[in-house]
């Protein structure tokens, strides 16, 4: 059935159906079917059906990377190397989340295709779940109520959002869904009676003014109402919309028509008609809606829209395939994505708390449109205060703001700005700068981030102070000293984990607050404990002949010894080397300038080479320190792609971003090729083992 529906809709080539065919017993056809429809439907594009159906294949089975490149485009698989990055959004702690998520903005900003494969999958997966849940189905339909279903309505994939809130709904809180599915169903045969009836005179009406068009009826989803009778405080009997009829037509001229007519027949209740076709909602929604008196004195939401602006509604940024050869303006994708790109620009230096924060803001807040006072339109989110808006006008300009003028009348810097405010900012060269305070009043991340540099650039001395007095107590009451745990090698470690360059830096994140002080004396304690434990060991030495082992080393031991290789220093084939013989572990190998050989006994040291006959790969350990920049992680996976990766672990800690990775080398010379190349990509600072 896959490949039937592959070969319906596109034009494969005959390896990339063999490599399918060979892979279609790994893949749950009925889920792949359902979900190809969806994305045909959005008229998504080979590569995308391609990199969804090798995303699900790598649960099952393990992929043959040189075939999958040889079968599919760098298109293809950048597409499939992306879905691996936001496939896992189960995590522990807040800067697990913030990494996560991190990670899925920067997959997003490249290609939005992955996100809505990503989205489809979620959704069949809480369409297949049953009550009552287990820990870990719970946790993802929270997971998905929470962060990917307002994802994608700030996205405008509303035919998806529904769908998804629906189902959290229905798995979350059972009794609730129930109980709407019960009562609408009661009022069913009599909305369908209003239904027919209003349709009817919607038609006469596109005949009477000789427009072409098409009527259809659509009833609110269950989450939908449940929401709006939670935030409005208002029983399922007051909510008017729970069905309503949407008109679609060729062009904006038709929709204002249209709805003149309409109120000419229906009586429009006050304040329920929106114009959203002047002013858009902030994920593009365009439409008029309105609510009518309409048959047996029954309020009516009716909708009318363009035939573009309802794709546009239904599948957002999707939309954007669905009518693509049809499109003549390059900023509607753009504009979407535009927020997108901001929180990751401000998120560099942001630390996980505010980054969450950040996110969820974007995703769930309102949005208000201020001017200045020369006519500039600047969008912020609801609760924005005059603070807000002297940041973005210029950070110099927040640094010294003493108040503002709305609509002429002078308030505070607190107070919280409304859509269409005309705002000055008034400001004062003997201004002593933000205060703290502004920290709690701002809405804007932009805001906060400027007004925490201020204090980070203008405070630095005060702050190393301060910190350097936190981490000292710290470590005495874990019963430690500075002079036991500020060694160079510890503190190497912790400069390298958490991007500082030097020990008043370390002192000055810890008195900003950006970095607890706890978490720093726990690394070095770990690191400490290291070499306690090295320290410790005791093992026997033999005095044995030389013995060849199948790990590619001769060991100068007896017969059976257990080789294992270094984590710390991961030799490979062409690196000078060293055997430590352990109590129950054998022979540690270790290449022969790994500096934790300083701290074990010479006495237990061996001698060890390489067997020059043996062609077995070992794993390298590279660590690179580069600026955090959007495309950092697909160049470096291009230079990855003759290799056999086994694991890469990322984090970003202000403009600085590292990774370590493991991968399988054959000799010494490999490994120095790719360094070198590594080290040539743009953003890159330094590669090293």
């Amino acid at each position: 059935m896959i490949l039937e529906k592959i070969e319906k809709n596109f034009k494969p080539k005959k390896e990339q159906l063999d490599l399918l065919n060979n892979l279609a017993p790994f893949l749950d056809e009925e889920k792949c079917c359902k979900i190809i429809d969806e994305l045909v439907n959005l008229k998504l594009d080979y590569q995308t059906i391609c990199a969804f159906l090798l995303d699900q294949a790598v649960e099952k089975t393990e992929l043959d990377e040189h075939k999958i490149k040889t079968a599919f485009d760098e298109e293809t698989l950048e597409l499939f190397q992306n879905l691996q990055i936001i496939k896992s959004l189960h995590t522990q702690t807040r800067t697990e989340e913030a990494e996560n998520l991190r990670k899925m903005l920067v997959a997003m900003s490249k290609d939005l295709r992955v996100l809505i494969i990503r989205l489809y999958c979620l959704l069949y997966e809480l369409k297949s779940y049953s009550l009552p849940l287990t820990a870990e189905q719970k946790n993802l339909t929270v997971e998905v109520k929470d962060i990917f279903a307002p994802l994608a309505e700030r996205l405008g994939l509303n035919v998806i959002k529904s769908e998804m809130e629906d189902e959290c709904l229905k798995l979350l809180e059972p009794s609730v869904y129930n109980s709407l599915l019960n009562n609408v169903n009661l009022k069913r045969d009599e909305n369908q009676k209003q239904i027919e009836i209003t349709k009817s005179k919607l038609e006469n009406i596109l005949k009477e003014l000789g427009i072409k068009g098409q009527i259809m009826a659509r009833q609110k989803h269950f989450s939908s109402v449940y929401k709006k009778m939670q935030s409005k405080h208002l029983p399922l009997a007051k909510i008017y919309d729970l069905i309503a009829l949407r008109v679609i037509v060729d062009n904006i001229e038709d929709c204002y028509a249209i709805l003149g007519k309409i109120h000419a027949i229906y009586r429009p209740m006050p304040g329920r008609v929106k114009d959203y076709i002047a002013n858009p909602k902030a994920n593009g929604y365009q439409s008029l809606h309105t609510t009518v008196i309409a048959e047996n004195n029954r309020p009516l939401e009716i909708q009318i829209r363009t035939l573009e602006m309802h794709k546009n509604s239904e599948y957002g940024v999707a939309a954007h395939w669905m009518y693509k050869e049809k499109r003549t303006k390059k900023s509607s994708l753009d504009s979407r994505l535009s927020w997108i790109r901001e929180i990751m620009e401000m998120g560099k230096d942001m630390s996980s708390k505010d980054f969450i924060q950040t996110l969820k803001t974007n995703l769930y807040g309102g949005v208000i449109f201020v001017q200045t006072p020369k006519g500039k339109v600047l969008e912020f989110p609801e609760g924005a205060t005059i603070i807000d808006f002297a940041y973005a006008i210029h950070t110099e300009v927040g640094n010294i703001c003493v108040g503002g003028k709305i609509n002429n009348k002078i308030r505070p810097l607190d107070t919280k700005l409304s859509n269409g405010d005309i705002v000055e900012i008034l400001t004062s060269a003997s201004s002593k700068g933000p205060s703290r305070d502004w920290l709690n009043i701002v809405k804007t991340a932009d805001a906060r981030q400027k007004i925490k540099l201020y204090f980070k650039q203008e405070l630095k001395e005060e702050n190393i102070k301060k910190g350097k007095t936190i981490l000292e107590e710290a470590i005495k009451d874990k019963g430690f000293t500075t002079e036991k745990l500020f060694q160079d090698k510890f503190l190497d470690e912790v400069f390298y984990k958490y991007s500082v360059a030097n020990l008043d830096e370390l002192y000055a994140a810890v008195g900003y607050g950006s970095l607890p002080s706890k978490v720093v004396v726990s690394k070095l304690i770990q690191e400490y404990e290291k070499t306690i434990t090295k320290n410790k060991e005791d093992v026997e030495v033999h005095q044995i002949t030389l013995q060849r082992n199948k790990d590619g080393i001769l060991v100068d031991g007896s017969s059976g010894l257990l080789i294992r290789f270094a984590g710390c220093c991961s030799p490979v084939q062409g690196d000078g080397i060293v055997g430590y013989i352990s109590r129950g572990k054998g022979v540690t190998i270790h290449r022969d300038n790994c500096p934790n050989l300083k701290y074990l006994e010479k006495e237990r040291l061996i001698q060890a080479t390489w067997d020059e006959n043996s062609e077995k790969p070992f794993v390298a350990t590279i660590k690179i320190l580069a600026e955090d920049c959007p495309n950092l992680i697909s160049l470096v996976i291009k230079e990855l792609e003759n290799f056999k990766v086994k694991s890469m672990d990322s984090h970003t800690k202000g403009t600085t971003s590292n990774a370590t990775i493991k991968i399988e080398v054959k000799k010494k010379e490999e490994l120095t090729a790719l360094i070198k190349k590594l080290k040539q990509i743009k953003g890159v600072v330094d590669v090293f083992r």
